[in-house]
């Protein structure tokens, strides 16, 4: 059974960075789209940021508009982990952020979700 587990998020100064990271674990047939999304509360999820997988580059990226040029979305095909790199963050950046992968075969998958609070 594939899983996917979160991990670094935290509290925050507004301005600060965090990195969150998310590893796909399990027997399965490879990941074609791996995401962030988050939802605040009362508010319905939303997407952050997703990335596609290449062979021969670094995957196509889409953002949010909210947090183009301040969040970083990559990913290690061969750890399957994908990354968000989080710079300059807003209080209206706290959420609980969830990791998304489109599986092959498998299907759709989320992870538990992180805390990410940006407060002072």
């Amino acid at each position: 059974q594939v899983q996917l587990l979160e991990s670094g998020g935290g509290l925050v100064q507004p301005g600060g960075s965090l990195r969150l990271s998310c590893a796909a674990s399990g027997r399965h047939f490879g990941i074609n789209a791996m995401g962030w999304y988050r939802q605040a509360p009362g508010k319905q999820r939303e997407l952050v940021a997703t990335i596609t997988r290449s062979i021969t580059s670094i995957g196509v990226t889409n953002y949010a508009d909210s947090v183009k040029g301040r969040f970083t979305i990559s990913r290690d095909n061969a750890e399957n982990t994908v990354y968000l790199q989080m710079n300059s963050l807003k209080r209206e950046d706290t959420a609980v952020y969830y990791c998304n992968a489109l599986f092959n075969i498998l299907g759709d998958r989320w992870g538990q979700g992180t805390q990410v609070t940006v407060s002072s």
